[in-house]
């Protein structure tokens, strides 16, 4: 499967067309057959906005999962709220993206940290957060099950072992998704997707993550410019 829009909204259509209702982490046991769709947002939160406009022009509900301690986004920033609640007006879900490793060695309970965490996305948010996914998860942090009050665990066992889980991690499917979908060997698929993979054409994980850094340039001089009077007179936009 290539990594453009296109391929991914046939992708949504070949899941109907093979009779697998899209479901979300609280409602999958009213469908016999169902995928829940997840993505997680490591890099870029604007990157989500054309993923989740096909998903929702096809009817197909997903969660959002959002970092609190990544150094390329801030969700509580006007911009990435905005882009949040587009989503959210999408009829997705925000959940909270956990990453363990930014707090080290500490005698702290993972669940508490988590609920820690979910319970101030929430304050930004303004909205519930009910859902969780690990970013970076540790294998003892796989293999607990973590049971966290309120909130569902994506990688719960239910949803790590119980569903298909198929994943584009390192824009790389480690299985055929789509002769997986098209065989409807499974009753129930979980598909982790990375939104900043996909673009309108075909572009290798190189060219993505190198146009990435580099767009970064341009940002941080925007960001400049609104903070600095004539910042032309410092350093021009040449630079860029």
């Amino acid at each position: 499967m290539q990594f453009t829009y296109s391929a991914y909204r046939e992708l949504l259509k070949q899941l109907q067309d093979h009779g697998y209702d899209f479901s979300t982490y609280h409602n999958y046991e009213k469908s016999d057959r169902c995928v829940i769709l997840r993505h997680d947002i490591d890099n870029c939160i604007e990157a989500a906005i054309p993923m989740g406009r096909i998903e929702a022009e096809c009817g197909a509900p997903s969660t959002f999962f959002v970092l609190l301690t990544s150094d390329f986004y801030n969700p509580a920033s006007q911009k990435s709220l905005t882009l949040l609640r587009q989503l959210q007006a999408m009829g997705h879900e925000i959940g909270l993206h956990f990453d363990e490793v930014a707090y080290g060695e500490t005698d702290i309970p993972v669940e508490t940290l988590i609920r820690r965490e979910a319970d101030i996305l929430a304050d930004i948010l303004g909205t519930p957060v009910t859902s969780v996914s690990m970013h970076r998860p540790s294998k003892k942090t796989l293999e607990s099950d973590l049971q966290i009050p309120d909130l569902v665990n994506s990688y719960g066992k239910t949803f790590f072992h119980d569903f298909k889980y198929l994943s584009d991690s390192r824009c790389r499917w480690r299985e055929p998704v789509m002769d997986i979908v098209q065989s409807e060997e499974y009753t129930r698929l979980h598909i982790l997707t990375h939104a900043i993979w996909y673009h309108d054409e075909v572009q290798g994980i190189e060219e993505t993550v190198k146009n990435f850094i580099l767009r970064a340039n341009r940002e941080r001089y925007m960001q400049m410019m609104h903070n600095i009077t004539d910042l032309n007179s410092i350093v021009s936009e040449d630079i860029l």
